[in-house]
């Protein structure tokens, strides 16, 4: 990002606060926000601070003093289109807009609909390195964009079940929900390697800016 040391960064959804903490020890003010008060109370466990805090909240209703004040927002690692309509994810980049200073800077990471689609599987399998057997069964709703993974593991003799949707996005689609949002897209790479994003890639990085 080139962000000079001390420049005030969101991390949001922060979760247990890896990034959030990261950034803060490189020198810089962060703030990190999250829904969960479990994960949040991981994240204050290690360390707070004058340069490092945590708050609270719906990433779709971000607080209204914040508007502004952020030299940068991350939201990392495919935490974005698990809300039920696309309403809310649009919700979602116009609340980063909101906060970002002008020419503040938004670092979106998450899966490239076009790079999943390309390399999709309906059935898999693996065993974790402690011997847990998983198998997943996933659907895809081209309509919709949304992708349902059916999950299901074992180990020994506990097992368990799950179901997640996620709504895919091509890079396309998100520089057109970021440009609605005053942001305008700059860079897209190929997840976190240093080279363009492909048509095969099943991550992306985009760096919008703020009008």
């Amino acid at each position: 990002m080139e962000l000079p040391v001390g420049s005030r960064i969101l991390d949001v959804p922060c979760g247990q606060g890896r990034h959030a903490h990261l950034l803060a020890e490189a020198g810089y003010d962060v703030d990190g926000l999250d829904y969960s008060a479990h994960l949040l109370a991981t994240a204050r466990k290690r360390g707070t601070g004058k340069n490092l805090r945590y708050t609270r909240g719906d990433m779709r209703n971000l607080p209204a003093k914040w508007k502004g004040k952020f030299d940068a927002v991350v939201d990392l690692f495919t935490s974005f289109g698990f809300f039920s309509h696309p309403k809310e994810d649009a919700k979602v980049i116009g609340e980063f807009a909101r906060v970002l200073k002008p020419g503040g800077v938004l670092v979106w990471h998450g899966g490239s609909r076009d790079g999943v689609m390309a390399r999709f599987l309906s059935k898999d399998w693996w065993t974790t390195s402690d011997g847990t057997l998983i198998a997943q069964e996933r659907e895809f709703d081209s309509l919709s964009g949304l992708l349902t993974v059916h999950s299901e593991w074992k180990r020994g003799s506990k097992h368990g079940m799950r179901s997640h949707s996620i709504r895919l996005y091509t890079a396309s689609r998100l520089a057109e929900l970021c440009s609605d949002a005053g942001l305008i897209v700059e860079q897209a790479f190929d997840g976190w390697a240093d080279r363009p994003l492909r048509r095969t890639s099943s991550e992306m990085v985009l760096v919008a800016r703020r009008q």
